[in-house]
């Protein structure tokens, strides 16, 4: 939570504080893109820099890249120390997300993965919410950059976290018997290709959906015409009612099967993303906005774990590199579909193309989540051994200890 609320304070301040060193607003919005370009250009770096060195140290590095582009960004003269810095920063994003989720799903029994991996997300999306507020604290009044000095701290606070909270029981022999089966990149990622093309592509999908979610409500409260501080309350409404569900959705994920959450998700916001060019007003948008966030809060952790269950035992971080490839790829896909239709000068369709790739994504879903992972359901369970008890399901097959 701490490191994400440092994005968090960074993002709003991007765009400012390139037109502060003379950019136009074509190139503060290029500014502004490097952080997902950074994640993406790292995703595969990262999981192979996760598999060599472990997923702790990883983090640790991590930490303190992002802390180096924070203070590029925070000090940067020029536009193109600004960009290096934060294209720094997405890349030390990317690593730290990849090797926190591949740390988690190493040292939690399969019956709680869910759970874990929704709070992991749950907590970060908490982060990404207070980064701005508290970014606006430290401006006060001065330069936008001065919320880079937010990420600054937190990269520092952070790394120490990870340095001195100690491991679960029995992580550091579970880490040493897995490692011994690593194998290179290009191997894992030639191996896996059929998951990775299919389940794989339902998780792009999704990314996409998800994606287009932090852009639809501020592009469609502009075309309405309505005020900054209306669109900011719309948006932060969103947010708010996403943030309450990450820990139910985790708890349905581990008892009922992922696909209770990640069907009914993808649903309720190609739904939401129908309704959305049908609103007219404040209350009409955020009503839509508030279903919004139910329906991306009812799937926070789903490709996490879907990540998590797929993974080959021993190679997760450098599986999870090309996994998270996936996602990052179509979250910055969404983005460009809505663009795509304002540009041909219909901005209701390019939303309406978003709830119609939401439907597509939910075929995806249920044709391959039950293909790869066997959390799929209480069937899929049930076929690969694992049977339940008053704790969660359990895998009597791939857990040695009994957990």
């Amino acid at each position: 939570m701490i490191a994400e609320i440092g994005v968090g304070a960074l993002i709003p301040v991007i765009a400012t504080s390139a037109t502060d060193l003379g950019a136009n607003l074509a190139i503060a919005g290029l500014m502004a893109a490097m952080l997902p370009i950074g994640q993406i250009l790292a995703d595969v770096p990262a999981g192979a820099l996760a598999g060599r060195i472990g997923d702790r140290r990883a983090m640790v590095v991590a930490t303190g890249v992002a802390l180096v582009g924070m203070l590029s960004a925070a000090l940067a003269p020029s536009l193109w120390l600004l960009g290096i810095g934060v294209v720094t920063v997405g890349a030390a994003n990317a690593t730290f997300g990849l090797a926190r989720q591949s740390y988690l799903a190493e040292v939690t029994p399969a019956r709680l993965r869910a759970r874990a991996l929704s709070t992991l997300g749950g907590v970060a999306r908490i982060g990404q919410f207070l980064g701005p507020f508290i970014g606006a604290l430290v401006i006060h009044g001065g330069a936008g950059s001065h919320a880079i000095w937010v990420g600054v701290a937190t990269s520092i606070i952070a790394g120490t976290i990870v340095l001195a909270v100690p491991d679960l029981a029995g992580a550091e022999q579970l880490r040493a018997r897995e490692a011994a089966s690593r194998r290179s990149m290009a191997t894992v990622v030639r191996e896996h290709i059929p998951v990775l093309t299919t389940l794989g592509f339902a998780v792009l999908l999704v990314g996409a959906v998800r994606g287009a979610r932090q852009t639809v409500l501020p592009l469609w409260t502009e075309h309405l015409g309505l005020s900054p501080a209306t669109t900011s309350l719309v948006y932060g409404l969103c947010g708010a009612v996403d943030m309450l569900l990450f820990y139910p959705a985790g708890k349905v994920m581990d008892h009922a099967g992922r696909l209770w959450v990640a069907i009914p998700s993808m649903a309720i916001m190609g739904l939401s993303m129908l309704l959305l060019p049908l609103t007219y007003s404040v209350t009409t948008v955020s009503l839509v906005a508030a279903l919004l966030g139910v329906g991306n809060g009812m799937g926070s952790g789903i490709l996490m774990t879907l990540g998590a269950d797929v993974a080959p035992p021993g190679e997760r971080s450098q599986f999870l590199g090309v996994w998270r490839l996936e996602i990052d790829i179509g979250n910055a896909g969404g983005p460009l579909i809505l663009s795509a239709g304002a540009s041909l000068g219909s901005l209701a369709g390019g939303i309406i193309s978003i709830g119609v790739l939401s439907v597509g994504t939910c075929l995806a879903l249920g044709r391959w989540v039950g293909r790869w992972s066997v959390h799929a359901n209480r069937k899929t369970r049930v076929a690969a051994g694992v049977f339940e008890d008053r704790a969660g399901p359990v895998d009597i097959q791939r857990d040695p200890q009994g957990d």
